[in-house]
């Protein structure tokens, strides 16, 4: 049984995990408005200044394993999305869309299938303003496509272990390989969109009217035609062409030539043609190839993502595998390796030692903005210090009380006690957001799992994982996928729409329980008879309470 720390650990422990909570949930509070990322650091600092845990042990709590993997898969989501992944998924959306009621199912179906694989995050950072243009292409109000948007990337990330932060968390804590994480939530994740599709079908079935395929199509080649009658055409004299920086510089190269040969300076000739054969591979690269270049990469992207999900599925280390397809990206990617790679961290231009055309500096200019929003280390330093600042709280052994006094009523194999868990996952989930949820319950539930059955242990963490990522459709400050939907739609430069608070709560709250009730009892139904992955643990010769000590122990003592 957990036991208590000293009274004025719990005490001080409490409150740098009250300071963590409050600017993780509000973090633009008026008298510390510091945001999240300065907050969670804030409080593992006092964690360390209240003697709460030591330093070294704070350094110990930091999950290497789980920043890096978080860090490739950004990097990864990147080039991804430079590589029109995300286009041709918005064009699947358009692609012959009968009417607003079939392009809200292909919205539901395409961005939990995307959140699947390339996170709940990402896919709603891209698809919003194009789910905007679309709705506002049929005439159809915006609201119930982002309702969808957000609800199903939740929905459809919480089936492996790479779309979301508390899916990674909860893979390296259970030690559960990505297939069994797949499989045990793949029939909740089919069965939880499909019932959402159907509730948000059922809520906005009058307002999905909109307009017909062919009148939208017959509008459009109205306004062409009457854009064309009104629109004149000018054509520049010849003589205004400007002539490519290629053919100056070519000029410059043959003058340069002639002037040595004409001074008889072979040295001058012959550095004259070493710059030229430099610059004519410098321009190979840089221009003369960009279309294949680009071609090439697109599909290099798309080939060694592919082999990292193979990778996962053959149980390779995930994190390492991340990060070994983020690095083959970046070193095919030939201009990182000149001079884009500091351009990450900065959005001015410095003065270069070699010379680039004005053109291929600017490309490299704006693909250096691109992948540094691409990677949020904000995000980050946000889990390094959350990470502190959890295990700091759970020294003080409040969450370990508590859990001791909740724990008979929450056993996992009985239906009451499944009913009960889940009501509490919920709650915390929303109110201390669901990644400190499974880093405080998370070891707590699976050694009271390991006491019951071997398969127990497994079921769950996927029960965990499912409703700390439904959770986070209740209402809108649940997840950051919600919150990212929100502000793409307020700061849209087109078709801007405000989905507000209480808008979101009149369909996240009953899709959130109807979902949630539903797809637990198909938790871990695949794995269920193959799962080992707390075999070890149960010790057959002891009696019940010795197997709890014990298993108990070993958990808490597992990192």
């Amino acid at each position: 049984m957990t036991q208590l720390a000293p009274l004025s650990t719990v005490v001080l422990g409490s409150l740098s995990f009250g300071v963590f909570w409050l600017l993780a949930v509000f973090p633009s509070v008026p008298f510390l408005p510091i945001g999240r990322t300065a907050g969670a650091l804030l409080g593992a600092v006092l964690m360390i200044v209240f003697h709460v845990i030591t330093p070294d042990d704070a350094y110990a709590s930091i999950d290497l394993p789980i920043l890096g993997l978080l860090f490739a898969t950004m990097v990864v989501g990147g080039y991804l999305k430079g590589a029109g992944m995300f286009k041709h998924l918005g064009a699947l959306l358009a692609w012959r869309s009968q009417g607003g009621r079939d392009l809200l199912c292909r919205v539901c179906v395409v961005t939990a299938l995307a959140s699947a694989l390339f996170t709940n995050d990402t896919c709603c950072v891209v698809l919003t303003e194009f789910v905007l243009e679309l709705a506002a292409e049929r005439n159809l109000p915006a609201k119930p496509f982002l309702l969808a948007l957000a609800t199903s990337a939740n929905i459809g990330s919480s089936a492996t272990p790479i779309g979301n932060p508390q899916n990674l968390v909860i893979a390296f804590n259970s030690k559960i390989t990505f297939l069994q994480f797949f499989f045990g939530i793949l029939p909740a994740m089919l069965a939880g969109m499909g019932v959402n599709t159907v509730m948000l079908l059922c809520m906005y079935w009058k307002d999905l009217e909109g307009v017909s395929p062919d009148e939208m199509v017959a509008g459009k080649e109205m306004e062409t035609v009457e854009e064309g009658r009104s629109s004149p055409v000018s054509v520049l004299p010849l003589k205004m062409q400007v002539a490519s920086p290629v053919g100056a510089h070519g000029a410059n190269q043959l003058r340069q030539r002639q002037n040595g040969n004409g001074n008889g300076n072979g040295h001058d000739a012959e550095d004259s043609v070493m710059s030229e054969n430099i610059s004519t591979k410098h321009r190979w690269f840089m221009e003369c190839s960009e279309q294949r270049r680009k071609l090439f990469l697109k599909s290099f992207a798309y080939v060694v993502t592919v082999g990292m999900l193979v990778a996962y599925m053959l149980g390779l280390n995930m994190s390492w595998t991340a990060i070994t397809t983020a690095i083959a990206l970046v070193v095919v990617d030939f201009r990182d390796a000149e001079a884009c790679l500091d351009k990450v961290t900065t959005t001015t231009r410095s003065t270069r030692s070699f010379n680039l055309s004005r053109h291929a500096n600017n490309c490299a200019h704006a693909r250096g903005i691109e992948e540094r929003h691409a990677v949020s280390y904000s995000l980050l330093v946000f889990f390094s210090g959350m990470f502190v600042t959890v295990s700091g709280f759970n020294k003080t052994g409040l969450p370990g009380a508590i859990w001791n006094f909740m724990a008979p009523y929450a056993k996992v194999n009985h239906v009451s006690g499944v009913t009960v868990l889940s009501l509490i996952i919920l709650l915390l989930s929303n109110l201390a957001s669901n990644v400190p949820t499974v880093l405080l319950m998370g070891d707590e539930v699976a050694a009271s799992a390991a006491t019951i059955s071997a398969s127990a242990v497994t079921r769950s963490w996927l029960l965990l994982a499912w409703v700390s990522t439904v959770a986070g459709n209740l209402s809108l400050l649940g997840s950051a996928a919600n919150l990212i939907v929100c502000e793409q739609a307020r700061r849209a430069t087109r078709n801007a729409h405000d989905l507000t608070f209480w808008s979101h709560v009149v369909f996240g709250v009953p899709s959130t329980l109807v979902v949630t009730a539903i797809g637990i009892p198909l938790i871990g139904k695949i794995t269920q008879a193959s799962s080992t992955t707390s075999s070890s643990y149960v010790v057959p010769w002891r009696t019940v309470d010795e197997q709890a000590m014990a298993i108990r122990s070993s958990w808490l003592e597992l990192k």
